[in-house]
């Protein structure tokens, strides 16, 4: 790795802020609930899982926070190119750091939400990354992320891991251009 020329924000940096240019931040273990799967953002799976996570978070009596998504294709093509039905995603809700088991709670909810069975306790860690907030629909992301390209290999750095999105707007947003997400590439 070049020696990094961007100023580079403390570990420990706002798990839910980013500048609208691409930075250089890096942030340390987080633990939440996920569940994994497969098809369409917004597809019936996606929504099950959704709907799985919040269910267990609710039960749980924690904070709701913002729903997360990391990504990734097993294709040799741009994601872009790759149909939305074969995209992979881990899904993510932070977790409060007091919260520690939640295998009680995921069999309670099991019996009116099928899902919750796949609903896990993870922690992963991003490290060092690139970010930047996205404002606008999905669909203009490809801009974003061709900005945030442009400062990994300005930097002399590479991808390492998963696409990471939080969505900070409510996902019923009907204005495009009031939504927005952070756009997070692990880097090394």
């Amino acid at each position: 790795m070049s020696e990094v020329n961007v100023p580079l924000k403390e570990t420990g940096a706002s798990w839910y802020e980013a500048a609208e240019e691409p930075e250089l931040v890096e942030h340390g273990p987080v633990s939440g609930l996920a569940v994994t799967g497969r098809g369409e953002p917004g597809g019936a799976a996606y929504g099950q899982s959704v709907g799985a996570l919040y269910a267990v978070m609710g039960a749980l009596g924690a904070p709701m926070v913002p729903l997360e998504g990391r990504w990734w294709v097993e294709d040799e093509r741009s994601p872009f190119d790759v149909p939305r039905d074969e995209w992979w995603w881990h899904l993510f809700l932070r977790l409060p750091d007091d919260i520690t088991s939640v295998d009680a709670v995921v069999e309670r909810v099991r019996p009116g939400m099928p899902a919750a069975c796949r609903v896990q306790r993870v922690t992963f860690t991003d490290g060092l990354c690139v970010q930047m907030l996205h404002r606008g629909p999905y669909s203009e992301e490809p801009a974003s992320l061709a900005r945030m390209v442009a400062l990994i290999e300005a930097e002399g750095l590479v991808r390492n891991g998963l696409h990471h999105e939080i969505y900070l707007s409510d996902p019923g947003e009907a204005d495009p251009a009031k939504m927005r997400t952070i756009l997070r590439q692990p880097v090394r």
